[in-house]
């Protein structure tokens, strides 16, 4: 692809998501994530990557009702960009979330010491989140610790603008005043 269809890419997986959220009021259509555009180099057509939240039936009738919306984003869109041709839109699931869920329960299940189950449990299409994983050095028996926002932080370095090694802070070169002068 070239840089000009990367760019119009990404401004209409700006635009379609926006457009989504905003003007689209179909109850049908849940909560979806624009993934992805990709557009052919003479702006005809373009795949539209999205990401569905909720069980099978419900990404199917979600995926039916954007398909049927298309064409009025597609209006809306060739009123507010300036695009010599706004593309036709062919709306695609999105599944690359549900594989990392995936592979992410059969590591977990290998790591337990379980055999991985053969298929996928169906209902929601997002992982539960779980705690990290533990490292060489950590107490297996342990559980890992809570990230909260109360949670003290590091002090942060220094910055200097020249940011070498031995470099003086900023505040040390920023002096107002007369500057000395070598003799």
């Amino acid at each position: 692809m070239t840089q000009r269809t990367d760019k119009i890419d990404e401004l209409l997986r700006q635009e379609i998501g926006q457009a989504l959220e905003r003007e689209v009021t179909d109850p049908r259509i849940g909560f979806v994530t624009v993934t992805n555009v990709e557009t052919v180099p003479d702006l005809s057509r373009a795949r539209v990557w999205v990401s569905i939240i909720g069980s099978a039936d419900e990404r199917k009738r979600t995926l039916a009702a954007l398909k049927r919306a298309m064409p009025f984003i597609r209006h809306g869109l060739g009123k507010k960009l300036s695009l010599r041709r706004i593309p036709e839109f062919d709306v695609r699931l999105d599944d690359t979330i549900e594989r990392g869920t995936r592979v992410l329960q059969i590591l977990n299940e290998i790591s337990a010491g379980q055999s991985p189950e053969a298929a996928p449990a169906e209902g929601e299409s997002l992982p539960t989140p779980v705690a990290r994983f533990h490292r060489d050095g950590d107490n297996a028996d342990e559980p890992a610790p809570e990230v909260t926002a109360d949670a003290p932080r590091r002090p942060r370095a220094r910055q200097t603008r020249s940011g070498g090694p031995g470099a003086r802070p900023a505040a040390a070169r920023d002096r107002t005043g007369p500057r000395r002068r070598p003799r």
